[in-house]
């Protein structure tokens, strides 16, 4: 898919063909960085109607990055977090979802220091913090995240990314 994105700015387009008159138009494609438990929510407690609804979200976004109309990011934060899961059945299904992210982000020194401010300035956990430096890295559009504790205190940090809980994102472009 790299090779349909295109950077125009900080916006990513998408290149599609009309075949009638073989006339390229660009559409915006959002650069999406996923908390993990976005990658988990479908394993989480069913009965709890907010997560049943979050867990579809979830299951939208990585529908719509099928569909190439999103872009995800994986970063090394995501790979080290599932190599840590216990349950080979979350795990598995972790590394399949991998293959949808286009865009890969590895460690860097600014991520490593950006994170140590989240965690010092903004009281963000160490795995939480690294998540988002790595967002903020790697120029996504969009943070997403179920936890309400981490976007409400990255807000603070007044940082120059969208911050939104899945379903307020699926909400906003008009799939739920």
């Amino acid at each position: 898919m790299d090779a349909l994105l295109r950077n125009r700015g900080r916006r990513r387009f998408r290149a599609t063909e009309n075949a009638a008159d073989f006339i390229f138009t660009f559409t915006p494609v959002d650069l999406l960085y996923l908390d993990y438990n976005c990658f988990q929510r479908p394993f989480d407690n069913p009965l709890n109607t907010r997560i049943q609804i979050e867990a579809l979200a979830c299951q939208e976004i990585f529908a719509m990055a099928e569909m190439e109309s999103v872009a995800l990011v994986w970063s090394f934060v995501h790979h080290d977090e599932t190599l840590l899961c216990p349950f080979p059945d979350r795990l598995l299904e972790a590394f399949r979802l991998s293959a949808l992210c286009v865009k890969r982000q590895g460690p860097t020194d600014s991520i490593l220091h950006q994170a140590k401010i989240f965690c010092e300035q903004q009281a963000i956990s160490g795995r939480d913090a690294l998540h988002l430096a790595s967002a903020l890295e790697i120029g996504a559009d969009c943070f997403l995240s179920c936890d309400d504790r981490l976007l409400h205190r990255a807000a603070r940090a007044k940082l120059e990314i969208e911050l939104l809980n899945p379903v307020d994102y699926i909400r906003r472009k008009g799939s739920l």
